[in-house]
């Protein structure tokens, strides 16, 4: 109780602090530059930098994929698609192979949606490992470095792992044909069997016009201390509910449900957006996977994201100083979130929120139509264009082979 009496002192004086504090998409009052390194990576300009080679594959990779199924362009694993389009236009583009510093390969490996609107990955292997026959058998590029120059878009749950279960995902491990590939995937998490060294994390896709069109008045005051809407429990794939994002949302409820500084729920309210945008955290839990849209919500939004996942690796972490804008609390001490929470000085809130009000910051966690400067296909190709020149391990001696054609699950050695 007396965590709850000094928790609802702190939220009054929070109100009144953050009352001018309104946050919007590029609102550049109020904010502060990040200083060092960091800020100077988020503005990076890529162009001039690096080319790719963007290959031209029959469209039943991708093209005629969507076209089945509009809904993956809506979809948290939309950023395949995004980045495939941005790239046809890009200043970055070569047409001359020759010139390339990196290689790219457009599959749509997540748009096979069930009837609920969730990717299923288990066409995805044989669907890749059918792009990468293709292009080693009509391009020479592939064969000198066996990918090491190629990067592909994995935004699975478990990036190039290809299953949203965690166990069933550590049992098959990265796509052997992807082990010299540079993987751009939103799964990350420190000394994990599907994040191999060299990938590069980005954010998973959320529609930014949709976002643009729920901002409300900058003035509103936070008048919500900690926000989430989501599962708690997966009862349908766990039942016995230890499982699920290891535990850490069951303890959430548990914990706070009857909590009144937590407006914490199950049900997606319609005002979802504009209750973010009214409050000062948000949770921004692990489910089955460490990552999920809440953390670009949040940022976008300018509600500190309360990050409870163990070993996550943020996207463009490089770029973003995540210990900075955000909280980290271990899964472990989610029981003790409340006082976590309220002992926060009131300062040092005002200052994440004033870093949240970068600009630079909230473009570099969205994808948007057109791109525009330092957005996140920008962040990736930084991310690209920073791994090069590549070494001399990038290319193969003649005759020289690593990678195994028959290694992996036998279903996934079928033609697709």
């Amino acid at each position: 109780m007396r965590s709850w009496s000094r928790g609802i002192f702190v939220l009054l004086y929070l109100a009144l602090l953050l009352k001018i504090e309104g946050l919007k998409f590029h609102r550049s009052e109020h904010s502060e530059r990040i200083s060092g390194s960091a800020g100077d990576v988020l503005e990076d300009n890529p162009v001039g930098r690096l080319k790719v080679f963007v290959y031209e594959l029959p469209s039943k990779y991708n093209k005629k994929i969507l076209q089945k199924d509009q809904r993956c362009l809506n979809h948290m694993f939309a950023a395949e698609i995004f980045m495939h389009r941005f790239l046809l236009s890009s200043a970055v583009r070569t047409f001359n192979p020759e010139e390339a510093d990196w290689f790219y390969t457009p599959v749509y490996s997540t748009c096979d949606l069930t009837p609920n609107g969730l990717p299923l990955p288990f066409k995805s292997p044989r669907m890749m490992r059918s792009a990468i026959q293709l292009i080693s058998s009509n391009w020479p590029y592939w064969n000198r470095t066996e990918g090491a120059d190629h990067f592909f878009i994995v935004p699975h749950d478990f990036g190039a792992c290809f299953h949203y279960q965690e166990e069933k995902a550590i049992e098959r491990g990265i796509l052997p044909l992807l082990q010299r590939a540079t993987l751009v995937q939103t799964f990350g998490q420190r000394n994990h069997v599907c994040l191999k060294d060299g990938s590069i994390t980005v954010p998973p896709y959320a529609p930014p016009q949709k976002m643009q069109s729920h901002l409300i008045p900058p003035d509103t005051p936070r008048s919500i201390f900690v926000y989430f809407r989501g599962l708690f429990y997966d009862v349908g794939n766990d039942p016995e509910g230890g499982y699920y994002a290891r535990g850490a949302r069951a303890a959430v409820w548990e914990n706070f449900k009857n909590n009144p500084l937590f407006d914490i729920s199950t049900e997606h309210p319609t005002t979802y957006y504009e209750d973010m945008q009214r409050a000062i955290f948000c949770l921004c839990p692990l489910g089955w996977a460490p990552w999920s849209p809440r953390l670009v919500e949040a940022v976008i939004f300018g509600c500190i994201p309360v990050i409870i996942a163990d070993d996550i690796v943020l996207p463009f972490a490089d770029a973003i100083p995540w210990e900075d804008i955000g909280m980290f609390v271990a899964e472990k001490d989610v029981p003790n979130l409340d006082t976590i929470l309220t002992s926060i000085p009131p300062e040092e809130i005002l200052r994440k929120q004033r870093l949240l009000a970068n600009p630079s910051m909230k473009q570099a966690m969205l994808f948007p139509t057109p791109a525009q400067s330092g957005d996140a296909f920008h962040q990736i190709l930084n991310g690209l264009a920073r791994k090069l020149p590549h070494d001399k391990s990038t290319y193969l001696k003649p005759g020289e082979k690593s990678l195994n054609w028959t290694a992996g699950p036998v279903g996934d050695l079928k033609p697709w």
